[in-house]
């Protein structure tokens, strides 16, 4: 059962200072009825579809910005048309972004922040399971460009994040998978014992809000004390982008059919049969972690996987070193999760392939 601690805040610190996260079932409907003044609406459209009736006064406010949250969405080129909008209904620097919607949205208002006019404040309001559980601590943004998966980006929290479990409701199964990919390896992050104790609610958390409520503060607590030491990525916090880099490979190449936290779940899978093949973890990690990653990922398990434009892609990620080699994220043998540099070889190319066209169907 959830308990009050479950809704207490969470007190996130950065280099602009302090941050809170507020649990709040009740977020959106306060927002709705706040007086406002001096903002700029971001808003995921098809939120403002479904909560039409719940946010008349928001929707229509005087600057609100509608966005499909679709990946090509958050490309380089399809941001002067947000610029201009936001020139154009006066955005001045002691003025504030609100953004409502997931993590398109975040990326999308998190990089506006920092960028026009050097810098104005943001705040989040999360409706997706990934973007609630993960995302919205850490600072980051992340923006394509041509074909470069979030190749572009900046650190730059918001000044308030508010949770609500409302928006849980209207999700559909495969955000929910996606979002529960994300809780998984930050879970397998913390140790073997945060990792059996999601493996061992899995079902539950699926079933019910106050688990996954339970599960989402679980998560951001763990995520909270890799990005209090290193919030720009420079060191330990490298260790979160397991499972990413096959993961965002697999987006690139599916054309962004597999969603974010379902590809990042077989990306996890797929790293811990490449790091099996390289004895740096054991057969009997990979066997106990597989079950749980494939339970997540069934739905997606027979998805057509183009070897050739996975490749490509994953020689393309931007945690690269070196010309020929790819910088990965393994578990070794005691549960230890760590990052290293690996060649782009033949052999890893028919391993991926094996995985992929085998492995991923079992």
């Amino acid at each position: 059962m959830v308990g009050l601690l479950v809704f207490s805040n969470l007190t996130i610190k950065s280099h602009i200072g302090d941050y809170q996260v507020y649990f709040n079932e009740n977020a959106l409907e306060e927002l709705e009825q706040s007086i406002l003044k001096d903002v700029h609406f971001i808003i995921d459209k098809k939120v403002a579809k479904l909560y039409k009736s719940k946010i008349p006064n928001i929707l229509s406010y005087s600057s609100v910005l509608l966005i499909e949250a679709k990946e090509t969405n958050k490309s380089l080129d399809k941001f002067p048309k947000y610029v201009d909008y936001l020139v154009s209904k006066g955005l001045r620097r002691d003025q504030e972004l609100i953004a409502i919607g997931g993590g398109i949205i975040q990326d999308i208002t998190c990089f506006l922040s920092a960028t026009m006019l050097r810098g104005v404040n943001w705040r989040f309001y999360p409706t997706t399971l990934l973007s609630q559980a993960d995302s919205c601590i850490g600072s980051k943004s992340s923006i394509n460009s041509g074909k470069a998966k979030n190749i572009l980006g900046t650190f730059t929290p918001p000044r308030e994040v508010h949770i609500s479990s409302l928006f849980l409701n209207t999700l559909d199964h495969r955000e929910i998978l996606s979002g529960i990919g994300e809780m998984i390896k930050v879970h397998i992050i913390d140790g073997k014992e945060s990792f059996n104790l999601i493996s061992k609610d899995y079902e539950n958390i699926l079933q019910s809000k106050s688990q996954m409520i339970e599960f989402i503060r679980r998560s951001l607590e763990i995520k909270k004390k890799y990005i209090e030491i290193d919030e720009f990525d420079r060191g330990i916090r490298n260790i979160f982008n397991y499972g990413h880099s096959f993961g965002h490979a697999i987006e690139s190449a599916t054309n962004f059919g597999i969603p974010h936290g379902i590809a990042v779940t077989i990306g996890m899978d797929m790293a811990n049969f490449i790091s099996m093949s390289m004895d740096i973890t054991s057969e009997k990690n990979y066997k106990d972690m597989r079950s749980t990653l494939q339970k997540n990922y069934s739905s997606y398990a027979d998805y057509s996987i183009p070897i050739d434009l996975f490749i490509s892609s994953i020689s393309k990620d931007k945690k690269n070193i070196g010309s020929n080699n790819v910088t990965l994220i393994f578990v070794d043998k005691d549960n230890k999760v760590f990052k290293g540099s690996y060649k782009n070889d033949a052999w890893f190319a028919r391993k991926c392939e094996y995985f992929l066209k085998h492995e991923m169907v079992k």
